[in-house]
């Protein structure tokens, strides 16, 4: 789907006079709404828009201009058009129309592990720059600090864990409630169980009771997921296993030191407990589910609202360098600009073996999964209801849930969706998709029956 018809297309219709609704009925009862947060209006950079208006200009019947493309093809009509018209220094013109950035000088808090991927290397990759932006990116100890300096406004957006925002909003874990957003996600797939050597003749979970698990943070994606997977092999999370906190930095320690059996953690954090011959990778998360989300770009309502311009230039920024980092050609050049001290501060090859998939597994063998770790920025507003039926299933939010709601509010998909065909990705048609969690399908549209489903829960 495209959010501005493609004037390229023979089978669309320039309907309206912006090219972005089905009528100019609907053009109107758009207008008189007004643009909020999100609309179009206010994009920072519509290719489309500017493509509309010249073609629009030049084929005032939309027959004709239907017509002549499917006599020439699209190429050819695009090409043709841009001999004659500056199309690209129409759309840098009409990129820079939102007006000038409200602060250019931003800090952004990251942890180091590699689902901050595009986060970390816009700075060194020139991604921030290109907006106009002096971002400072802020290597910090761990997930709570996190959260602490931004809900302060130490930080002006940061890398959270993508349940973070919405524990933010509902006031969950937090001393507050703050309206706090999520307009994209960093990373999906990339996480790992890494189990202790000793236990590598332990690889049934039926087993693992008595354990001792690592997660970065109650508030994660690691958390719920270890949860789940526990309890599909029946093990209560809560009563059977020992789950605890532990930073993301100190996990491999902590490993070493016996002070935990294993841990669901993000990388590169897996693939070094193998690199220090300390632990193996007994499944990567994707075997979970495929393609769940993991980290992500966050910032207050307030940062969104109140500084608009510069907010678009950062998750543009964050976006282009999402897009980038997706093409598995650009891996390893990423994984050496990341794997420096000041962001990473892991060997080159720790980092590689992550984002390209090709990698030891701690047991003697090389596997190659190129979908191990993957970068897709669309924040789903069913990864969101997901993220709540959890935490309610396992007690961290009571009573009655808005779960669409609140997914709306704090997913931000519009935005997103608005910014990917920029970055040259493909926005998706809806967003809500389905998906299954260890052959469990979720259904978004039904997140109470699905949570009541589950005979291991406190709720």
């Amino acid at each position: 789907m495209s959010l501005f018809s493609n004037p390229f297309d023979p089978g669309s219709r320039l309907a309206c006079g912006c090219g972005r609704h089905a009528s100019q009925a609907e053009h109107d009862r758009a207008a008189d709404r007004g643009p909020g947060p999100g609309h179009p209006a206010l994009d920072s950079a519509a290719d489309n828009a500017v493509e509309n208006a010249v073609m629009r200009a030049l084929f005032p019947q939309d027959a004709l201009r239907r017509r002549f493309l499917r006599a020439v093809g699209s190429g050819t009509a695009m090409a043709a058009i841009a001999s004659l018209f500056p199309l690209a220094a129409a759309k840098e013109a009409f990129a820079q129309s939102s007006g000038p950035l409200e602060k250019q000088k931003l800090k952004v808090g990251f942890i180091p592990i590699t689902c901050a991927t595009p986060i970390i290397m816009a700075h060194p990759m020139g991604f921030y720059g290109k907006q106009g932006l002096d971002v400072e990116v802020v290597k910090t100890a761990g997930w709570a600090l996190i959260r602490d300096k931004a809900m302060s406004g130490e930080y002006d957006a940061a890398h959270m864990l993508s349940p973070m925002p919405l524990a933010i909003s509902l006031g969950v874990g937090a001393s507050r409630a703050v309206p706090w957003t999520m307009p994209a996600v960093e990373n999906i797939n990339g996480q790992a169980i890494t189990l202790s050597m000793k236990h590598k003749d332990r690889r049934d979970p039926k087993d693992w009771k008595g354990f001792k698990f690592a997660v970065p943070f109650d508030y994660s994606m690691h958390n719920y997921l270890l949860r789940y997977y526990l309890a599909e092999h029946g093990l209560d999370p809560d009563a059977d296993v020992q789950i605890r906190s532990v930073p993301p930095p100190e996990m491999v320690a902590n490993l070493r030191a016996d002070n935990i059996d294993g841990f669901l953690a993000p990388d590169p954090v897996n693939q070094r407990a193998v690199y220090d011959g300390v632990g193996f990778i007994h499944t990567l998360s994707k075997a979970i589910w495929d393609g769940h989300p993991c980290c992500a770009f966050s910032a207050s309502r307030e940062f969104v609202t109140t500084q608009p311009n510069t907010y678009q230039a950062l998750l543009k920024a964050i976006i282009e360098a999402t897009a980038y980092a997706r093409n598995p050609a650009n891996r390893k050049e990423i994984a050496t600009a990341i794997a420096a001290p000041n962001y990473l501060n892991q060997p080159v090859t720790v980092v590689e073996q992550v984002l390209t998939g090709t990698y030891a597994d701690g047991l003697g063998k090389v596997l190659s999964d190129p979908a191990r770790i993957d970068f897709d920025p669309m924040p789903w507003d069913s990864f969101a209801v997901w993220i709540l039926t959890q935490m309610k299933r396992w007690g961290q939010i009571k009573g009655d849930v808005d779960y669409q709601k609140v997914a709306n509010d704090v997913f931000l998909a519009t935005d997103a969706l608005r910014l990917m065909r920029e970055a040259g990705l493909t926005p998706p048609a809806e967003t809500r998709k389905t998906f299954s969690v260890m052959g469990k399908p979720f259904d978004a549209s039904q997140p109470e029956a699905y949570l009541t489903s589950f005979k291991i829960r406190r709720t």
